[in-house]
């Protein structure tokens, strides 16, 4: 991955966690590893006492390369590894009691379009994605 890339994907997600603060979301983990992988963002929505993993994707207005919205490219492939990654994730920290009680787990997507200046301008959060 190109560092412009890997420096987008880093402010999409920064951006992305503003965004689900603003929701009133905790996030628990950011770019959470495991031993099978990384998910962007772990985060718990207390109001609907849920476990949340965010999977971000991000592009540059004026992009020619990919789908016409960032979350298009949550395909099902990556669907499958998330809710993988997360099954790990919940089994890990479990064992070390860090994972809060929760009455769901969910799967979302957020897409995030940022501008010449890192601006966000555009983002679209898909609560229950997958």
């Amino acid at each position: 991955m190109t560092s412009h890339r890997l420096r987008t994907g880093r402010l999409a997600e920064a951006r992305a966690a503003e965004h689900l603060l603003s929701l009133g979301y905790r996030i628990l983990e950011r770019n959470a590893r495991t031993r099978f992988g990384e998910l962007d963002l772990v985060a718990f929505d207390a109001r609907r006492r849920a476990l949340v993993f965010v999977e971000v994707k991000a592009v540059r207005a004026g992009s020619k390369v990919g789908p016409e919205r960032p979350v298009l490219w949550v395909t099902p492939r990556k669907q499958s590894k998330v809710r993988r990654l997360a099954a790990t994730w919940i089994a890990e920290r479990r064992l070390v009691g860090s994972v809060p009680r929760y009455a769901e787990i969910r799967c979302d997507a957020l897409g995030v379009v940022l501008g010449p200046q890192d601006e966000v301008v555009d983002l679209e959060h898909l609560i229950g994605a997958f």
